[in-house]
């Protein structure tokens, strides 16, 4: 069963619905996630792009009011600032009460303060899914036939997977100036590719590394390296352009 966790602030406008998306990103096999606000305001336009250039999706993102959602059961409620602890001490009991406080990066109205507050969720909500991954295991992740050709028929991600294949790990900087194509619609399309389990990340620093995932069953393996050996052209123009790239980010080898 899947346990359920709702992350609160005041505003419901930024470091709640980051959360919300990031716990959603990692481990939404293992969690259902919400987030709702004391005081819910708009979606913060640098909340979402942040949330964007990493990867992962916005879509479904929009605030909610606390109150429509504090009579239904939960695990864990996690407070992301002081005001919204004072003030929901009480609430989805017997929920498990957890208090984050992260700085308000909506009052800079920067993009470097948005992108310090996802950097510093990440790592928190990671260490979260990993203490609860250890308490559960890992399930081996079932790849679907139907579901894995489906991702390979589009020609951008199937350019995608080719390239990390043959490169090891890529970052949506490096994807987009390869495939000529916009960050949101790189950003999408290795979402799907996630979804389905052909992707995994890693963060090194500031970026966000794609590779193949290493669950990655030997069928769907070969299926990839005899496309690439049959059609040695296929991604020949995004090699040259990625090759072409004279500030890409350095990849550490751990």
């Amino acid at each position: 069963m899947k346990r359920r966790v709702l992350f609160v602030c005041t505003a419901n406008s930024a470091r709640s619905l980051m959360a919300e998306a990031l716990l959603k990103h990692l481990a939404g096999d293992r969690f259902e996630v919400a987030s709702a606000g004391t005081e819910p305001a708009r979606p913060h336009p640098l909340a979402l792009q942040v949330l964007q250039e990493s990867g992962i999706p916005v879509d479904d993102l929009h605030s909610k009011q606390l109150t429509t959602l504090q009579d239904q059961h939960w695990d864990y409620v996690i407070t992301l600032c002081e005001k919204a602890a004072n003030e929901c001490g009480t609430v989805c009991q017997p929920a498990q009460q957890i208090a984050w406080d992260f700085p308000d990066p909506v009052p800079g109205n920067r993009h470097v303060n948005f992108a310090q507050t996802l950097k510093e969720l990440r790592e928190r909500i990671g260490l979260f899914a990993l203490v609860h991954q250890k308490e559960t295991g890992l399930k081996p992740l079932e790849y679907n036939p139907v579901t894995v050709f489906r991702a390979l028929g589009d020609a951008l991600r199937l350019a995608t997977l080719l390239l990390i294949r043959e490169q090891k790990k890529l970052c949506v900087y490096e994807l987009t100036t390869a495939l000529a194509a916009s960050q949101p619609k790189v950003s999408r399309h290795l979402s799907s590719l996630k979804e389905a389990g052909l992707l995994d990340t890693e963060r090194q620093g500031q970026w966000i590394f794609y590779d193949l995932h290493p669950q990655l069953p030997p069928w769907v393996r070969r299926v990839l390296d005899e496309t690439s050996a049959s059609h040695p052209r296929l991604i020949e123009q995004e090699t040259r352009r990625l090759h072409g790239m004279s500030d890409r980010p350095v990849v550490r080898v751990v």
